[in-house]
């Protein structure tokens, strides 16, 4: 009886013993955790989901320019882009097609959003009639000229492959101009930061491998318009280039091009640090809440936090109802955008709170953006400085 009483005693000394343990690690984890609100955002983000998408495909063989195959050129550019990538343990990669496949314009775009993808890159390769040469980069928009149109109703042309293609489009028609203004409502949305990452990409061409500045352009892309994230064609080269042809055609230009844009991707998967996604995970107890100071001598200097919800060409009146309710609303112009943000607040964790609102309200792109005075600044620094 006594051992049974001994063996008892010992086995439930034994149970508190692990008992209390738990509980220290668990208290040392949360005061860690409210002691460093950035280390508690980058512990509970997700991974940053790049959606690789190499053009054409199977039966599509996109342009054969100089005799080149442009399926076969992007689908190696991509694979190759994803094996740079996965070597981040904080991304992602998903491929739309890793062999020779046909995959429908709108099932890429399905990829991308069933993922809840960051990005979405289009891998393809240009071709004119002349001896035209240089890297492009395209976000969906109305296009401003013949030869943006021409490049888009060459690309969009490959839903005639598509037996349902009117179906699935509703009704788009790539020879019609008039078709393209319905498709830029629907990513206008994602329009400011597809520019960020579209221009990442084409400076990166022209730091790294000295390419042609063929900058950044809009036009209306089929596959661009059912993302519901930022998104960007690339353009890599024209196969119709004889000399350009060949280096995209060469392991060595495949390699370069390859290295160049994932350095771009990662860098702007980097610059993402001046605002917080909408994606990105938090969980409430585990933000503490760092009010925001102004700079000292200086009052016209406050570190604070706004939601971004929208970006457009478009003047809209900041008015409420203009935005589902949320109130107040600020428009700010930067450059040819405007840009709608909701609320300014001193406090990082009400802030948080009222990302949220905004993505039930329907905003689920909002972000968080901090400043100083009326400069954007990142959000490591805003809190460093908010201390």
């Amino acid at each position: 009886m006594l051992n049974a009483e001994l063996s008892f005693y010992s086995m439930l000394c034994k149970t508190r013993l692990t008992e209390f343990l738990f509980t220290l690690g668990f208290l040392y984890l949360l005061w860690g955790t409210f002691m460093n609100p950035l280390k508690a955002q980058n512990s509970f983000q997700k991974n940053f989901v790049v959606v690789l998408d190499a053009g054409h495909g199977g039966h599509d063989s996109g342009n054969r320019g100089n005799g080149y195959s442009e399926k076969n050129i992007a689908l190696k550019i991509a694979l190759q882009i994803g094996k740079i990538l996965k070597k981040n343990q904080n991304i992602k990669i998903i491929f739309t097609r890793k062999t020779d496949v046909f995959v429908k314009l709108v099932d890429r775009a399905n990829i991308a959003n069933k993922a809840d993808a960051d990005l979405f890159i289009s891998i393809h390769c240009d071709a004119h009639t002349s001896q035209a040469y240089g890297a492009g980069t395209f976000v969906l928009g109305l296009h401003a000229n013949q030869r943006n149109f021409e490049i888009a109703k060459r690309e969009n042309s490959v839903i005639f492959y598509e037996e349902d293609y009117e179906k699935n489009y509703d009704g788009f028609d790539p020879n019609n101009p008039e078709s393209v203004i319905g498709l830029t409502l629907m990513q206008e949305t994602y329009l400011d930061q597809s520019i960020v990452a579209a221009a990442t990409i084409q400076k990166s061409f022209v730091a790294n491998l000295s390419r042609k500045d063929r900058t950044v352009k809009q036009a209306g892309f089929v596959v661009l318009k059912y993302t519901y994230m930022p998104s960007v064609l690339v353009e890599t080269g024209f196969l119709t280039n004889k000399k350009e042809g060949a280096y995209l055609n060469s392991k060595k230009g495949q390699d370069q091009m390859s290295t160049t844009i994932a350095k771009a991707i990662i860098n702007y998967k980097n610059e993402l640090g001046i605002g917080i996604k909408a994606n990105e995970v938090f969980i409430e107890a585990e933000v503490a809440d760092v009010p925001a100071k102004t700079e000292p001598g200086n009052k016209n200097f406050e570190i604070y936090f706004r939601v971004q919800i929208a970006a457009s060409k478009n003047r809209i009146e900041a008015k409420s109802y203009n935005f589902k309710g949320l109130s107040p609303i600020y428009r700010e112009k930067e450059g040819d955008l405007y840009r709608y943000y909701f609320s300014k607040e001193t406090s990082f964790k009400k802030v948080l709170k009222l990302k949220k609102k905004a993505e039930k309200k329907g905003y689920k792109s909002a972000f968080v953006v901090s400043f100083n005075g009326n400069e954007k600044i990142k959000l490591d620094k805003a809190l460093g400085k908010a201390k």
